[in-house]
C-alpha cells in the first residue's frame, strides 16, 4: 500500500514579503517566548473542565468502537494514537482518536509513532464508521485536552504540526510554532477550508507578543476564536 502524502495535509506557505514587513519584530526571533501567566491558567482551567465535560463522550465512543470492531472485524483496534508533534519548538506527544482502519496504518512508521503512519486518513474509503462520525465533529481532538492540561498545548494557538511538517514550515521562512504553545483551535483553524487557512497565526503571535499591555486582550482574543471554533464544530465542518 502506498503511504503518499495527501496534499490536504500541509496547506501552509511560504510568508510573502507583506507579511515580513508587517511582523518584522516576530521573523526576528529565534527563541520560544515567556508564557503568559494568566493564560497559562485559564488553559489548564478550561481543559480540566472540558476533559471532566468530555468524560461520557469518551465512554460512549470507546463502546462504539468495541460494537464496530465485533460487527466489523477489520475495524476494530485501539481507540486513541500519538504521533510526535512540535509545539514552541518542542517535541510533544500529539494524542488523537483512531480515524482509519488498521489496514490503513504504516505499521513501521507508527512504532517510531511518524505522522506518516496515518496519512491515509483523508482517503474516504480508510475510515471506520465512528471515525467517520469523529472527524466530522472535531472529536479525534479531545484528547489534546490532556496535552493542554500537562502544557504541552494551549487552548489557542498555531495548530501543532507533526516534525516532518514543522521542519518544512520553519524552512518555509514560518517562526509562529517556534515561538509559541500549539493549539488546539487558532485563527488559521477556525479558518479552514478557505483561502485563509494557515495564513493568520504570525498575526495571533503578533497579539500574545507586543500589542497586550495586560493579559486581558489576549484573553478576549483566545475567547473569541474559543467560540468561532465551537460554531465550526456544531455545523459538523470536520473533513
Amino acid at each position: 500500500m502506498s503511504y503518499t502524502e495527501p496534499k490536504e495535509a500541509f496547506p501552509y506557505e511560504s510568508p510573502s514579503d507583506e507579511l515580513k514587513a508587517k511582523y518584522v519584530d516576530i521573523f526576528k526571533l529565534s527563541n520560544p517566548l515567556p508564557r503568559r501567566p494568566v493564560k497559562v491558567v485559564f488553559d489548564k482551567l478550561v481543559s480540566l473542565i472540558l476533559l471532566s465535560v468530555s468524560l461520557p463522550i469518551l465512554i460512549l465512543l470507546k463502546i462504539a468502537f468495541i460494537i464496530e470492531g465485533v460487527l466489523i472485524k477489520e475495524n476494530k483496534g485501539p481507540m486513541f494514537f500519538y504521533y510526535n508533534g512540535i509545539s514552541a519548538g518542542r517535541l510533544i506527544k500529539k494524542y488523537k482518536i483512531r480515524l482509519i482502519k488498521e489496514s490503513f496504518i504504516n505499521k513501521e512508521a507508527a512504532k517510531k509513532h511518524d505522522w506518516i503512519a496515518y496519512s491515509a486518513e483523508w482517503s474516504p474509503e480508510s475510515r471506520t464508521y465512528v471515525g467517520q462520525f469523529v472527524k466530522k465533529y472535531y472529536l479525534d481532538e479531545l484528547p489534546q485536552f490532556w496535552s493542554v492540561l500537562k502544557g504541552d498545548m494551549s487552548i489557542v494557538g498555531p495548530r501543532p504540526l507533526s516534525v516532518i511538517h514543522y521542519e518544512r514550515d520553519l524552512a518555509q521562512g514560518n517562526v509562529s510554532r517556534m515561538l509559541i504553545p500549539g493549539g488546539l483551535l487558532g485563527l488559521g483553524h477556525i479558518n479552514k477550508g478557505t483561502e485563509e487557512m494557515g495564513k493568520a497565526e504570525h498575526e495571533y503571535v503578533y497579539i500574545d507578543r507586543y500589542i497586550n499591555a495586560s493579559s486581558l486582550s489576549l484573553l478576549c482574543t483566545d475567547i473569541s476564536i474559543i467560540f468561532k471554533g465551537i460554531k465550526l464544530i456544531i455545523k459538523g465542518g470536520g473533513y
